[in-house]
């Protein structure tokens, strides 16, 4: 069984050292700062730093050095690297992503519908009719938020008939004879 050591175990976050990343640079995400801490204890493999120094030097415990040690001296450097995700690959191709971006952004009353309006399943129907591929709601929620960078957007409840004059009228004249009180 694996056990969490070093400062990651107690909750204090890594912070890569001013080469990993630089001012100008945006937040690294998690996988990337664990692959940052293993780049760097490579560069200090290489100079012939001790385990304990690496360990301190990047954050983390020695056993998780040990371990990097035995791979790096199995596989090199690059047996370290950051692998691509496992699992079932998704159902569209960059391609057919850009071709439903392109559809998406021409409107949802373009492809006919009543309101420019986009839900999910009116969205899951264009993917449908553009690329033949069938989505389940939760997958076009994933390709809208995580593929296409799209974010929830809900419209703002107004009566059509609202008059911005009249209402701006009664509040200065009707309100302040109604109201009581100074």
């Amino acid at each position: 069984m694996w056990w969490p050591c070093g400062w990651e175990a107690v909750g204090v976050a890594y912070q890569p050292s001013p080469s990993l990343a630089g001012p100008s640079l945006p937040p690294l995400s998690r996988p990337q700062l664990a692959e940052a801490r293993r780049v760097q204890a490579v560069e200090l493999f290489e100079d012939g730093v001790s385990n304990a120094e690496i360990a301190r030097a990047v954050g983390v415990c020695a056993e998780s050095v040990r371990r990097w040690r035995r791979v790096w001296e199995q596989g090199g450097a690059s047996a370290l690297r950051r692998r691509a995700a496992t699992g079932r690959p998704p159902k569209l191709d960059d391609t057919q992503v850009e071709m439903v971006r392109a559809a998406l952004e021409q409107g949802a009353q373009a492809h006919g519908f009543e309101a420019d309006l986009w839900t999910l399943e009116r969205v899951g129907a264009v993917v449908t009719r553009a690329t033949g591929v069938v989505l389940s709601r939760a997958s076009v929620w994933r390709l809208l938020t995580g593929r296409l960078g799209w974010s929830l957007q809900r419209p703002e409840r107004r009566a059509v008939e609202r008059n911005e004059s009249e209402i701006a009228r009664w509040i200065a004249h009707e309100w302040p004879r109604i109201k009581k009180g100074p």
